[in-house]
């Protein structure tokens, strides 16, 4: 019998993973946050006996099977306690984003048909308040800071005083494997979300499966900060429990860094723009280095961009250990200097960027998933293999077929149950035989890693793991007489950028009324600095209707219109983008190139 059938025999449900480890691994310190400048603990014995309580809070509160509940907060151990308690009384748990907009908070809400509310404090308290009287289903909001004007959580402590154990134990012999555990809204990206249901087992089944790529065990300390509400952290937060490690709650992004140093993890997750800031940090100090210590940072730095995961040679292992020794500790130690391995995902992560860092003795281990798959389909692991630029292997369980048209299929117990309240919805993305459509367009390399390779749709996300919708903004952009086309592009980068191509005619009546020399061709046009100042200035202008990370940066102008005849347009007159990423290649390079050499 294999260890992962043994385990589910024992772990059935999410609501077993605290018990299984106040078992096998009882912890002095399963989660710890900072409170007033000092780490606090919680036991294992202390949070298994806190979800009792406020399980049979929730019994009293006339919660009951099926019943969705909403938990509104920012990684904190309440958001955890709620999780596993609402989950042992039967309910639904629908983890949302704090920072999402009130019409969002409204439709899942309804759609949902959430009964009660946790939110963290005043500021989510107030403005669910404010939008309460569109929602019909809700009954009560409950807090976990203690506030005046709303009910405190820990209310259902003392209003579950009376109902006995045995309810508790009774109500989780009833709930089984197969049983819908939560709803996880995804970003509305042409529309609004939709909600992902998962049960016990999509999300056991991958918590068990990636045990064995994740370098975490009972002694390790992990440091959380990407949002729990997203399914990745999340299960990567039962992974961590199932293991015995301890959970370590940053304060901020802000004091990551301290964090980091404080707190020493073996374990951390990462979304690769936090990667890129790490860097980018990184780099700024090199510059300011100055004689010998520059030369040597940046030598370490040329060194690690020659990294690969195969055999190294005999000359490069002297090198990259001198590097080692004399520069990358001193990146080690800046992430607390234990660090055996920093899981990514979410968005595609920069290879130089991999190959840098795996240099620098940091593993950076890519996977790939999607909500609906609980999330994980495949990762890097260092004991399977790491390669650069695919998304490594698949995890146990999980089979993957490529289509015709090169699209990734998902077979396995990790794929989700369906889309809440959308039938026709499910029915398109999960075939009759149980195949998982995801969109993607993929290959293997050398024949186990997956690779992604391009999106079957358009719309594509940024490095930090934003949603852009291009054809919207492409829309909008143009609306503006100084701009004729335009590609919006940056799948994978830190921000969006644009090929722009000028309103030639428009353009040339403006420069005349200003009497403003530009050129007689286009290509002169589209190299004047005052015509690209004049541009800049409608960019601009148009971001402010955008989110921060749907701005566009930088842009370049090009000569020539988008047409069908030189095959950069489809007959109807749709934007042909491999083809024009292709052409215009080494423009779209500059935008996101940073050379920090001499």
């Amino acid at each position: 019998m294999s260890a992962i059938t043994t385990d589910m025999n024992e772990v059935r449900r999410l609501f077993d993973v605290p018990t299984y480890q106040l078992k096998n691994f009882p912890s002095t310190s399963m989660f710890v946050t900072k409170t007033e400048g000092v780490w606090i603990p919680m036991t294992t014995e202390e949070f298994v006996a806190h979800t009792n309580q406020i399980s049979k809070g929730l019994v009293e509160l006339g919660v009951s099977v099926g019943d969705r509940v909403a938990l509104v907060s920012p990684n904190r151990v309440e958001w955890n306690v709620m999780d596993i308690a609402i989950q042992q009384v039967g309910a639904v748990v629908v983890p949302v984003y704090p920072n999402i907009s009130e019409h969002d908070y409204v439709y899942i809400f309804n759609d949902a048909g959430i009964r009660h509310a946790f939110v963290a404090g005043e500021e989510l308290a107030r403005k669910i308040q404010g939008v309460a009287s569109q929602i019909s289903s809700l009954e009560k909001i409950f807090t976990f800071d203690q506030l005046e004007d709303f009910s405190n959580y820990k209310e259902l402590v003392s209003r579950g005083a009376n109902v006995p154990q045995s309810k508790i134990t009774d109500l989780k012999a009833n709930v089984r494997n197969e049983d819908l555990a939560t709803i996880i809204y995804t970003s509305g990206t042409t529309g609004n979300p939709k909600g992902v249901m998962l049960s016990h087992n999509n999300l056991l089944s991958n918590v068990l499966s990636c045990k064995f790529s994740i370098p975490a065990d009972e002694n390790s300390r992990v440091l959380t900060f990407l949002p729990v509400c997203h399914v990745y952290e999340r299960m990567l937060h039962y992974l961590y429990m199932y293991c015995g490690s301890s959970i370590y709650f940053a304060e901020s992004m802000d004091t990551i860094g301290e964090n980091l140093k404080e707190v020493k993890p073996h374990v951390f997750t990462a979304v690769p723009r936090l990667l890129e800031k790490v860097f980018d940090k990184i780099m700024l100090t090199g510059e300011a280095l100055t004689g010998f210590k520059r030369r040597i940072f940046f030598w370490s730095v040329s060194v690690a961009e020659q990294y690969h995961t195969g055999k190294l040679g005999f000359w490069y292992k002297i090198k990259l250990a001198i590097a080692r020794k004399l520069v990358f500790s001193k990146w080690q130690a800046a992430l607390g200097g234990e660090v055996k391995a920093v899981a990514s995902g979410s968005a595609a992560l920069q290879p130089r960027l991999a190959q840098i860092f795996m240099a620098a003795g940091i593993p950076v281990l890519e996977g790939y998933g999607l909500t609906e798959t609980s999330p994980v389909i495949s990762v890097n692991c260092l004991k399977k293999g790491v390669k650069i630029g695919t998304v490594g292997p698949l995890i146990d369980g999980v089979k993957v077929k490529i289509a015709e048209d090169g699209e990734i299929l998902v077979k396995g117990p990790n794929v989700m149950i369906g889309y809440f309240n959308l039938p026709d919805k499910t029915a398109e993305a999960i075939d009759p035989q149980g195949w998982f459509h995801t969109g993607d367009i993929g290959t293997f390399e050398d024949g186990i890693f997956l690779k992604i390779t391009d999106r079957k749709k358009e719309i594509f996300k940024t490095s930090g793991g934003k949603y852009i919708i291009p054809q919207a903004m492409e829309n909008t952009f143009k609306e503006s007489r100084f701009i004729e086309q335009i590609m919006v592009l940056g799948e994978g980068q830190k921000f969006p950028s644009a090929l722009i191509v000028p309103a030639f005619p428009f353009v040339k009546e403006w420069a005349s009324r200003k009497n403003i020399q530009i050129g007689t061709t286009n290509e002169e046009i589209a190299k004047n600095p005052d015509v690209i100042a004049r541009v800049q200035k409608e960019v601009d202008r148009i971001n402010e209707g955008y989110g921060s990370w749907e701005k566009i940066k930088k842009f370049g102008l090009l000569p020539q219109e988008f047409g069908i005849a030189t095959g950069e347009l489809t007959p109807t007159l749709k934007l042909k983008r491999k083809i024009i990423l292709e052409q215009y290649k080494a423009m779209v390079d500059g935008f996101y190139k940073e050379d920090h050499r001499e």
